[in-house]
Parts: structure tokens; sequence; C-alpha cells
């Protein structure tokens, strides 16, 4: 596999497509002639060389999204806007089952732009070595098939269902393969006219460093036993589930102490939105963190404005000499520098709490998920399979955190929760994307749920 490499292509719109691909890094490769450090993973909208109609056609739409996004807080008319943006974008409901493969006004028109040439240039400069190419957005695989890449076509899937939008204009005559993260994904897509045969359930692709091998998953137990443990302060739902924990987790990882205080993590979407609710969680919880009994990483991405608005309210709070101790943000300019971080996090975090966003596959990394209000259709149906496969809950009033964040402590649903993400949510989606791609295997998830 070392010699097998791929095209990897995002879009620096958020962070959920670029997120998605960080996990295939070593099986990527720069295009002939780019500086191979700043290119392992392609962005479409912001690539060396990019023609400047090209670069306007892509961030005119990013910064109108980002913009409506964080408009939504405003009070009354903050939720008519976004709502009126979120309508062109919404899933139709899934059932009755019928065909909806009709192209939407928004497809019809990312077509016509790339009918006058958008895209062409990254493709032509593709194409001067071609290799199979994975996307984690639509409109590139539309770019490749469009304008004639001769490599395989793969579009990786970043939600738990999608929208019209991720099928081609021509489903059915289409040669872009998907790599689908669930079962729903797939049946979207046929419902949508692209044919069976090029559709894979692969699973959401994790990070490799908080898994191990994909055959014992050595660092994701060890870090699942030493959550539970956290998770489950008085021991009752270890004791209540004992024979299931040695069946799954094995004995090596049961009864497992954390070496560290009871760990939330709190992570805001692309946009900056939901960011006060870091500084409630903050306020809720000071006299735990001042103890050392709370850690709280409050995670502002690559966002600058974030991290200066979390270290201003951190110093307000007089918590900053808990700065990177029990108080710690999680922040790099470089989005591929933020995700190491991050993921670096998670090993000691007992507690992942963000709006489902693409970060509700991370619950198949056996944290439970605390569901942050939605921002979008797509993360409706995101928080539904985490409600389906018993990994999350949506949070309470956060400026009380302190009152049910530790009955739910009690109860033993966190514990729960983390081992229903383990059991039920896929982990292994870069492996089988790998083998699908550079060895031609039929490499899919063999259990799983249908939602």
């Amino acid at each position: 596999m070392s010699q097998k490499k791929a095209y990897i292509v995002a879009v620096d719109m958020g962070y959920g497509h670029q997120r998605a691909v960080h996990p295939l890094f070593d099986i990527s490769r720069a295009p002939k002639g780019w500086d191979h450090d700043s290119a392992m993973i392609i962005c479409a909208n912001k690539y060396p060389g990019i023609p400047e109609i090209d670069f306007k056609r892509w961030n005119g739409s990013q910064g109108v999204y980002e913009l409506i996004s964080r408009m939504k807080r405003l009070p009354i008319v903050g939720d008519w806007i976004f709502g009126a943006m979120d309508y062109f974008q919404r899933i139709e409901v899934f059932y009755p089952k019928r065909d909806l493969s009709k192209p939407t006004i928004q497809l019809s028109q990312i077509y016509n732009m790339i009918k006058k040439g958008w895209g062409r240039h990254l493709i032509d400069e593709l194409n001067r070595d071609p290799l199979p190419l994975i996307t984690s957005f639509f409109i590139p695989a539309f770019f490749a098939e469009e304008h004639g890449y001769k490599g395989e076509i793969y579009c990786l899937c970043t939600d738990t269902d999608v929208s019209r939008a991720w099928a081609p204009l021509h489903p059915q005559k289409s040669r872009i393969t998907y790599l689908a993260p669930n079962k729903r994904v797939r049946e979207r897509l046929k419902l949508y006219g692209v044919r069976p045969e090029k559709i894979f359930i692969t699973g959401f692709p994790l990070p490799k460093e908080n898994i191990g091998s994909p055959d014992t998953v050595k660092t994701l137990k060890t870090s699942l036993g030493c959550r539970i443990g956290n998770l489950d302060p008085h021991g009752r739902y270890q004791k209540k589930y004992q024979q299931m924990l040695q069946f799954y987790l094995g004995s090596p990882f049961c009864d497992l102490r954390a070496k560290h205080p009871f760990t939330i993590t709190f992570a805001v979407g692309g946009a900056g939105a939901q960011r006060e609710v870091g500084i409630e969680i903050l306020q809720s919880l000071r006299t735990h963190i001042d103890a050392g009994a709370v850690r709280l990483n409050l995670v502002a991405g690559s966002r600058a404005d974030v991290f200066s608005f979390y270290e201003a309210e951190i110093k307000r709070l007089g918590l900053d000499h808990r700065h990177d101790q029990t108080v710690r943000i999680i922040y790099d300019e470089d989005k591929f520098r933020y995700f190491q971080k991050f993921d670096e996090a998670l090993l000691t975090t007992d507690v992942l709490w963000t709006k489902p966003s693409e970060l509700s596959f991370y619950a198949g990394l056996g944290l439970p998920i605390i569901i942050a209000p939605t921002i979008g259709s797509q993360e409706e149906y995101n928080k539904a399979w985490l409600h389906a496969i018993g990994a999350g809950f949506e949070q309470n009033d956060s400026r009380y955190t302190h009152e049910w964040l530790f009955d739910w402590l009690e109860s033993g649903w966190l514990a729960e929760a983390a081992m229903s993400g383990f059991l039920h949510a896929p982990r292994n989606g870069a492996y089988h994307i790998a083998d699908i791609v550079l060895n031609g295997k039929k490499s899919e998830i063999e259990d799983v749920h249908l939602l």
C-alpha cells in the first residue's frame, strides 16, 4: 500500500470536508510540480495557481454561508434567514420511498457553471499524472467527471444522510463511485438514481492514531477503558454490564482508572457559532474546574477570533492560572495541525460536546456525545442517527451544566452511550477506503444499522 497513492481533494469550507480526509493523509500524494508540504491534501477552492474566476466562484458562496450561520444567533430574524438558505439544501423525508432523481435548481446551477469552465484547471492539473481521486465534497467529483478526468473518481459523503446535490445531474450514467458512511446514505443515493454497484458502505474515516491496529484497536480500547472509569465513578454500570465489557473490551481494558480528571471537550463549528455555550459551560463548572475535579477543553479550531474570545473569558473568570491544566483552548491557525491537536485531546476526553456535525461519527471512538443545537437540516439527521445508536443525548440548559451533567454521570447514561458508540458506530472507514481505492477490494462494513 505504501507505493499506492491517491489524490485527496477537499474544500476549505468549515471543518467537515477537510476533517473527513485528514485520516487519509498517509495515502495522499501531491500533484507533479506542486509543493508537497502544502498540497498533500488538495483544497479545490484554494489550491496553488487556482484561476481567479474559480476562486471567486468558490469563496463567494463560502462567505455567504459562514455569515448566515453566524446570523442564526440573532433574535427573531436569525432563524428565518438561516431557514431560507437551509430550505434550498434540505434533505427530503425518506419515506415513502420514491424516485428522487429529478435535479434541484441548486444542482442545475452548479452544472451550468461547470459547463462554463469551473474546475477545468484543477482537473487538467491532475490529468498530468492521473491517480485515483478521492473527494469529500460533491462539486470536485462533478468537476472530474465533466472535464474528463482520466483516473477513478470517488466521492466520500460526510453526513449520515445527504441532499440531492450530492448525486450527479445524470446519476444513472455517472462513473463516480460513492463511499457512504452508513447504510442510510447508500439507500438515499439509490433513490437519487445512483447505481447500487457504484456505492460502498465504508464508514466515516476516523483518525487512525485514536484507533490503533484495525484488528486489535488497542489504542481505542485503552482510552475507552479509562473513560468508562470516569463516566461510572461508582462502578454501577461496570458491575451491571461486566460480562459485556469483558467480552467486547477484554480483561486488560476493564476496570481501568483514568490518569486525568473528568474531561469535557466542547467544539464549535467552522463558522464559530455557539462559542458562547462554551463560556456558559465554563461558568457553570467553574468551582469544579478550579478544584481540579473537572477539565474543560474549549475547541477554537483554526479561528483566531474564537481563540481570543475564549482567552479573554477565561481571564475574566479568573481561571487563567488554570490555562493548559484544567482549562485548555485547542487552536491552531493551520486546520490540519488543529485536527492533530484535537485528535490527541480526544485520547483523554470523556465527553464530546458538539453540534451534530461530522463529529457525530466520532461516537465510533467510544465517545459519548452531548448534542448542542443543530445548524442545518443535515445535522437534524445526524442527531437522529446518534439517538438511533444510543450514543448521544441532547444538552440541557448549559447554564446549569453543574446540576444535570453530574446526574447523568450518576445514572450511568454517559458510560452506556460510550459503549453504544463503540459497538454500533463504524470506526474503520479509513482502512476500508484504502482497500477499495488502492487495492481493488470490496471492503465494506458488514453489520450496519438502517439509519
